[in-house]
Order: structure tokens, then C-alpha cells, then sequence
């Protein structure tokens, strides 16, 4: 499989102002963040321009492209911590007490009451922090993410520091009152447009991952196109892909990748576009160039990359039974404990033990439609009768309960209790762009399917110069 990534061309803002300049403790903060990576915590609404930037690296095949864009420019809000203590001399004051500052990693079946001890802080000190900070979103904390506690030199605990991401850091601090108050930190990485494109050989997943690609942009590229193309059964040697995407750039490393901003998939010979849209009420989506929502009211399969074991057939032999019995359903084969997605929104109205089935969850989809998840080893958290669910939310976990030869899933599609083969069922579209911001969507969509060919077209040609170099060389 060929696949070509070309990195830079669209440079962003660096940092996110940071509004405390007054004590060095915060901006010592502000100048450390986190080691971790952020993943989709910050989002940036970013104008394309057209064209791939000049400014690509030598070796890049954008790198000839005429210098007919200069890179879009972002102003701060407000300068940023460097340019405050710059143009601003802190003014001379009394030398601070002497602090300490111990690191500490969150673990599994770790508690703040658990770090604490751990830290040498009191139960106390925990407790006074949540009474003088409103809410409890600072209370939950995550495996991997670190906690920075300060004691002065009376040892006591003076500030806390919670590294969110490399983007977010969370600052506790003791004010003038010795009521603590939090204070959140956030950067805005750098942003740049990266594009590749490559030729399917086997599948999707797998000739990308070993092409490179890495796995959150692969599951992005399959979650756009999901509800038309089934990538475990409708993907055909010689299929295509192509797609502009951001990286996100911290003091010059690359921290993560961004979102995918267009695309395209070619499978069997037809061509889907996809045009990612933020509207102005801040609702983000990918849609056809004419607006169409891309989304379907439902999901074609409930488990990504699982392979189809047994096809819906009226006259099928039941496996277990030995007699002729109607499967009126699909058969998804996965590893036991793989997650089952809900293929629309809907509301639970029955989890439990039924026959046969097994473990088994039906869901209401509007008036006349109801899926059906049988064999399940378990539910997911949180699932009962009456239950709200979103599209995509995982209802339970594939098992072999009930009359099942192995591990999978078998999940039916009924239309006004009529059973409807869940692979060919006709499925109608999510909403599509307003009509009141279909002016400003066309002109967006526009630009952004210009600049992915803009890249194409620099990548073809640098394909063919590349060829004929090798074969003058033989």
C-alpha cells in the first residue's frame, strides 16, 4: 500500500494567555506542562486557505508548489506569559517562602485521599480544598495523570498542581484569606495541515497501520465513512483513500493529531467526499460538499473491524438445534469481551436473561424500529430498562450465552416487528446543514476539497518525477 504523508503548511497560534503574571508560582505553572498527551480536549475551528504552503520541507512534494498563500495568522487574545514579563518587569518584592514540590503518578484504585497520604498531606488539607472549591471536577482524576504537591517550610501543603494534559495543568493555590481557590491553565498548541493518501491491498486497518498511519486517524477515516462503507466486507483491492488533517505542535515537537478536515474514499469505484463543519453554534460534523449529513440514523455494524460468522437467512440450519429455523439476523464473530455499540440513539426496553438469546438488550429507535443484541457476556454500566442511549454508546460485551457455539454477536433490525436484513437495509440520513448556514458551509467546503486536491495534485506529480528518476538510474 502507498501512503505519503506531507507534514507543514498552516502554523497556529502557540499559547493560550495566561492571566497571572502577579505570583511566581503560577507562572512557573504555566511555563511546565504536563508529559501527557492530550486527547481531544482542546479543539481548534481552523479557516483553510486553499492552497498547500510553500513553506514544506525540501524534501516534501508540496515543497514546489508557487507561494501563492501565506500561512493564516491567528491573533492572541492577549499577549502571552513571555511577552507580559518582557515588556512588564515584575517589580521588586520580598523574597517568597521557600517551597518543595513533590511529583506523584496516578495508579490504578488510586483516590485523592489515597495521594494525599502518600504526598504527607493531611485529610484536613483534603477536605478544606473541597469545601473552598466550588464543584467536585477537579476530584476526579485518571491513571497516568501526575499530581504536584507544594509544601512550604513549615510543611504544610500550600498548593497542588494537576497535570490534565501536555495542553492542561489545574492550579490549587492558598489566597491571602488561606481559602483555596483553583485556577486553569490552558494552551493552544500549533497547528498544521498534514495530508496522505495511500491504495487499499488487503484492508483498510491493516495496510495502513503497517503503511504508518497511525491508529486514531484510521478509526477517524473509518467513523466517517462507516455508514457507507462496511470495511470488513465491501473493501476491494485497488480502493483508495486520501485526507487533509491536523497535527498539534507544543514549543515545535508534535504533541497528537488534530481532526480530519476533508476526505475522500473511493471503494468499488464509487467516491465518498466528506467535508468536516463546525456552525456557529459550535455543533461539528462531516458532511457531502452539498451538505448532507454523512451520519445515517444508524450504525451498518455494532462492533468495528468483526467479521460476519453467519448471514441472515430464512432458511438457515440452527448450529445448535440441527433443525432448519429462520436467522433472522446478523452474526458478528469477536474475541469474547469485545464492546458492543448501540447502532442508534434510542432507549432501552429490555436487558436481561431471554431464552436462546442469552444475555440480551432490545433497543426503541422512535416509533418503528428496534434493534436486538443477543449472546452477550454482560451489560455495560449503567444499562437497564427505560435507559437513555446515543448512538455508538457501549450496551454490552460480545460472550456466548444462551444457544451460541462460541463467542459472537447476533444483532436484528426489525421494521414495525418485521425482521430487515441489517447489511442491506435502507438506512435515512441525520440532519443536514442548516439552510441558514449552508451559504457559509459551501464557501468553507469549497476551500478545504481545493487544498486536499492542491496536495493531491502536488503528490501525483511528485510520484511520476520520483519514477522517472528511478528508472533513468537503471
Amino acid at each position: 500500500m502507498l501512503i505519503k504523508k506531507i507534514l507543514p503548511k498552516f502554523s497556529r497560534i502557540h499559547f493560550l494567555a495566561v492571566a497571572a503574571a502577579g505570583s511566581m508560582l503560577g507562572s512557573a505553572l504555566i511555563l511546565s506542562p504536563s508529559e501527557q498527551t492530550a486527547a481531544g480536549r482542546i479543539t481548534l475551528n481552523i479557516p483553510l486557505d486553499g492552497q498547500p504552503s510553500s513553506q514544506a520541507d525540501s524534501s516534501s512534494p508540496i515543497a514546489d508548489l508557487p507561494e501563492t498563500t501565506a500561512p493564516t495568522k491567528i491573533k492572541p487574545l492577549v499577549p502571552s506569559a513571555v511577552e507580559q514579563v518582557t515588556e512588564t518587569p515584575a517589580p521588586t518584592a520580598a523574597a517568597e517562602p521557600e517551597i518543595a514540590w513533590n511529583e506523584f503518578e496516578v495508579k490504578n484504585g488510586d483516590s485523592l485521599s489515597s495521594l494525599f497520604k502518600r504526598a504527607g498531606a493531611s485529610s484536613a488539607e483534603l477536605a478544606q480544598m473541597v469545601d473552598d472549591i466550588p464543584g467536585k471536577e477537579w476530584t476526579q482524576i485518571f491513571p497516568g495523570e501526575k499530581l504536584d504537591f507544594a509544601f512550604n517550610s513549615e510543611n504544610k501543603l500550600s498548593a497542588l498542581r494537576i497535570h490534565r494534559s501536555q495542553l492542561e495543568n489545574w492550579l490549587i493555590n492558598a489566597n491571602a484569606d488561606n481559602k483555596f481557590e483553583l485556577e486553569k491553565v490552558v494552551l493552544k498548541p500549533d497547528v498544521q495541515t498534514a495530508y496522505a493518501e495511500g491504495v487499499i491491498k488487503s484492508a483498510l486497518f491493516i495496510d495502513a497501520k503497517n503503511a504508518g498511519l497511525p491508529d486514531s486517524l484510521i478509526m477517524d477515516l473509518a467513523n466517517i465513512f462507516g455508514w457507507d462503507v462496511d470495511f470488513v466486507l465491501d473493501i476491494r483491492s485497488g480502493d483508495s483513500f486520501k485526507l487533509v488533517y491536523e497535527e498539534l505542535f507544543l514549543d515545535g515537537k508534535k504533541i497528537s493529531n488534530g481532526n480530519i478536515l476533508a476526505a475522500e474514499f473511493t471503494n468499488q469505484g464509487e467516491t465518498f467526499t466528506a467535508v468536516r463543519y463546525e456552525d456557529q453554534e459550535g455543533k461539528t460534523g462531516y458532511f457531502t460538499p452539498d451538505g448532507k449529513s454523512l451520519k445515517k440514523a444508524f450504525l451498518r455494524t455494532p462492533i468495528d473491524f468483526a467479521r460476519i460468522s453467519s448471514h441472515f437467512n430464512l432458511q438457515r440450519k440452527h448450529p445448535v438445534l440441527h433443525k432448519f429455523r429462520a436467522h433472522k439476523g446478523t452474526d458478528y464473530a469477536a474475541g469474547r469481551g469485545t464492546p458492543i455499540k448501540a447502532s442508534g440513539d434510542g432507549k432501552v426496553i429490555f436487558a436481561g436473561r431471554k431464552g436462546g438469546y442469552g444475555n440480551v438488550v432490545i433497543l426503541q429507535h422512535g416509533q418503528s424500529i428496534t434493534t436486538l443484541y443477543a449472546h452477550m457476556k454482560g451489560f455495560a454500566r449503567g444499562i437497564k430498562n427505560g435507559k437513555r442511549i446515543n448512538q455508538g454508546q457501549v450496551i454490552g460485551y460480545v460472550g456466548s450465552s444462551g444457544l451460541a457455539t462460541g463467542p459472537h454477536l447476533h444483532y436484528e433490525f426489525r421494521v414495525n416487528g418485521v425482521h430487515k436484513n441489517p447489511v442491506t437495509v435502507k438506512f435515512p440520513h441525520a440532519q443536514p446543514v442548516a439552510s441558514n448556514e449552508m451559504s457559509r458551509f459551501k464557501e468553507q467546503a469549497q476551500t478545504a476539497l481545493a487544498q486536499m486536491q492542491a496536495y493531491s495534485d502536488s503528490y501525483q506529480v511528485a510520484k511520476r518525477d520520483s519514477l522517472s528518476s528511478d528508472n533513468a538510474d537503471l
